[in-house]
């Protein structure tokens, strides 16, 4: 899928896995990671997103609820 946003979206994206495919891709991302019950690292502080635990629980976690 070519991606008209995708320069732009790379600007904010703060996914450090350099195997993904979906990186600045948004709108894949979010279908990708929800299908999984999870998400995306955009969701994370840069610390927590360098583990790649992407799961709401983490989250949930890591924001103290």
């Amino acid at each position: 899928m070519k991606c008209l946003n995708k320069e732009k979206n790379m600007s904010k994206c703060n996914c450090t896995y350099t195997g993904c495919v979906r990186m600045g891709i948004c709108c894949e991302c979010l279908h990708y990671h929800r299908e999984k019950n999870q998400l995306p690292a955009c969701y994370f502080p840069a610390d927590a997103e360098k583990i790649y635990n992407r799961s709401v629980d983490y989250f949930m976690s890591i924001k103290g609820e």
